[in-house]
């Protein structure tokens, strides 16, 4: 399971922290991701942690403001988000999957990932 949290109302150029807790056989876990959502678009991949070793991904347009992370001791992953800006304004989702995809070009995919969280909306004020 996973559940998301951290999501908020903040003014453009605020920050917020997104957390995503893992449970269940989290050991077998590959990749942990987060993706967001807004109204009438698809949903969009902002950024993806390795959850044994190190790699870290992000889209193109994040990378700078958006920092992943992970505590593994609590089985969770983080989404420290800067300099927000109303087109931020979505759902943000964690997602999560077992396979180890060596292209990583795939982490940036929904339908790389098996496991998904609720969801925890993000808005930013103008």
């Amino acid at each position: 399971q996973l559940q998301a949290s951290g999501g908020g109302l903040v003014q453009a150029g605020g920050s917020l922290r997104l957390s995503c807790a893992a449970s269940g056989r989290t050991y077998s876990l590959s990749v942990m991701g987060w993706f967001r959502q807004s109204p009438g678009k698809e949903r969009e991949f902002v950024a993806a942690i390795r959850w044994h070793g190190f790699g870290t991904y992000y889209a193109d347009g994040g990378k700078g403001r958006v920092t992943i992370s992970k505590d593994s001791a609590r089985d969770t992953v983080y989404l420290q988000m800067n300099s927000l800006k109303p087109e931020d304004t979505a759902v943000y989702y964690c997602a999560a999957d077992r396979t180890y995809y060596s292209d990583t070009s795939r982490l940036r995919s929904p339908t790389a990932y098996s496991y998904w969280g609720k969801g925890t909306q993000v808005t930013v004020s103008s």
